[in-house]
């Protein structure tokens, strides 16, 4: 890779023992995205000048024997629906590019940036945060690096694919109904989407504000481990973001497994994917010496009152611009949003009924399980442009079910991790590691464990 090091913990090490410096680990970065972006589409902007710049003060606090930081010289980008001071907010949009630079930083960059990471740029996204292709009819699809035909899934693709394809070795991403676990499966790296609320989203365009989760991409656990902590706290710019005192979790992450009561999702979680993602499900299972089952209730239920949810929210948010410039949108994202403005205000309180119900259904199992496991996607990545796909025998249509999987968990918001199983010859698949509300470090743990035993790994593209 471009930096010599494999992760982003080992190159803030590095840097600020001063066998290496912040601006050449940038520097190589920012040679490796000239060099390689165009293959893949992951930017949308690249921030050399000002970069470098940073990477220099880096530089400069080491020499002067200050704290640099845990992430110091670490180059990162972010999924841009993030604000970033100085530049526009496209959040995938045409109409956004109209909009004047962002004054500050989203919270989640600036406490990065505090912590001696270094932005490099904005990444490429499904318009508006919706899709699960990154498919983006204004600035074009991003390509998985395992496979240039295929998606880098959505719609955070830009973020998992930049990661994958070792342009930057941390991104930011947005997880509304598997935005953060279908690329991260599909590129074959890990993906953190924390619980609900658990980081703040203050300076993060959203799509539907009930669901959305903002979390980080990386080629290790202890990686995601680190960007969390850093990212945690609360923040009264925004109104969900939980005042629950930060865990670390960098520290608990060789805690291991023994004790926990860890259990496979079956039925719905079984039944609805390709034979060979429910051996990648046995495969962690058997490596966690595990065979305990749990049936979690209602998922197809779930899965549809998420998508009336979502619909009526992000509909909501943009409904002056679809009754004003609707040619301005991506024409999949428009109409989708058109539906949703149609749906009647009784379904939408309905799901919210629902959704209380099904909350406490999942906390009871909590109750006798500490972690589930469970596919993250129903197949591995499909070809850019694919319409249907064939799962278990029924053809159904691709866009709506990559997250077969996911959206009923995003549902009541629970913490989630994918973590990457890498087949040599073949496309990456995933499997999600759950845990219950705040249980952040628990699932982290797991993820080390699989990590350590050689299970699950995220090298990167060559």
């Amino acid at each position: 890779m471009a930096y010599g090091f494999p992760d982003a913990t080992q190159i803030a090490e590095v840097v600020r023992q001063k066998e290496v410096s912040a601006k050449s680990i940038v520097a190589a970065s920012l040679a490796r995205i000239a060099d390689r972006n165009y293959k893949y589409n992951c930017f949308t902007k690249v921030i050399a000048e000002n970069a470098l710049v940073e990477a220099e003060k880096i530089d400069q606090a080491i020499t002067e024997g200050k704290d640099p930081g845990i992430l110091a010289g670490v180059p990162f980008a972010v999924k841009d629906l993030f604000d970033v001071a100085g530049i526009t907010t496209l959040a995938g949009s045409k109409i956004n590019a109209e909009n004047p630079p962002a004054t500050r930083d989203a919270t989640a960059v600036a406490r990065l940036k505090k912590a001696g990471a270094i932005l490099v740029g904005a990444l490429n996204m499904d318009e508006y945060a919706y899709g699960f292709v990154t498919e983006n009819s204004h600035y074009g699809p991003t390509r998985n690096p395992h496979n240039l035909n295929c998606v880098a899934g959505g719609s955070s693709g830009g973020s998992a694919a930049a990661v994958a394809a070792g342009l930057v070795p941390i991104t930011l991403g947005s997880d509304t109904n598997g935005s953060i676990r279908v690329p991260a499966a599909f590129c074959g790296i890990f993906g953190l989407k924390p619980t609900y609320g658990r980081l703040s989203r203050s300076g993060a365009f959203l799509f539907a504000s009930s669901f959305d989760h903002i979390g980080p991409f990386a080629r290790s656990v202890r990686d995601l481990a680190a960007i969390f902590d850093v990212l945690q706290g609360e923040d009264n710019s925004d109104p969900v973001c939980t005042k629950r005192p930060p865990e670390p979790c960098l520290p608990q992450l060789n805690r291991g497994i023994e004790g926990l009561r860890i259990a496979i999702a079956d039925e719905y979680f079984a039944e609805n994917a390709e034979p060979e993602v429910l051996a990648a499900v046995a495969k962690v299972a058997i490596a966690l010496n595990t065979t305990e089952i749990v049936t979690i209730p209602e998922p197809h239920r779930a899965r549809a009152a998420a998508f009336i949810i979502t619909a009526s929210e992000g509909a909501n948010l943009h409904l002056k611009n679809i009754k004003s410039r609707p040619q301005d949108f991506d024409i999949a994202t428009r109409d989708r949003f058109i539906a949703g403005a149609l749906i009647p205000a009784n379904w939408y309180i309905q799901a919210q009924k629902f959704r209380r119900w099904y909350r406490d259904r999942l906390r009871e199992i909590f109750t006798n399980v500490d972690i589930i496991i469970a596919p993250t996607t129903p197949c591995a990545a499909p070809q850019i442009g694919q319409q249907k796909m064939v799962i278990a025998g029924e053809e159904m249509l691709v866009r709506p079910n990559l997250g077969l999987f996911t959206q009923p968990l995003s549902f009541v918001g629970l913490p989630i991790i994918s973590v990457p199983l890498q087949r040599p010859g073949e496309l990456p698949l995933g499997v999600q590691i759950i845990g219950a509300p705040y249980k952040e470090a628990l699932i982290l743990r797991v993820a080390k464990y699989l990590e350590a035993q050689g299970i699950v790994s995220a090298p990167v593209v060559q």
